[in-house]
């Protein structure tokens, strides 16, 4: 199985969000997990599409995961 991993640049084409949100979010402890090998900071594709699941909500007021816990 081959990793995938997105550099800050292409993560943040995905989601049309500025480099700086997601490094903002990474000083702050938000988003998804990262690597940091010799300076450089790259995601995983599996941890982002885990973050990505994580976001999915069914109402404003409700996520994916509560609405399961409710059933």
């Amino acid at each position: 199985m081959d990793v995938v991993h997105l550099n800050q640049k292409q993560l943040a084409a995905r989601w049309n969000i500025s480099e700086a949100t997601l490094e903002r979010w990474r000083s702050v402890g938000i988003g998804p997990k990262f690597l940091k090998l010799c300076g450089r900071v790259a995601y995983r594709q599996v941890d982002i599409e885990a973050y990505e699941e994580s976001c999915l909500q069914i109402s404003t007021s409700q996520s994916v995961a509560e609405h399961a816990q409710s059933s």
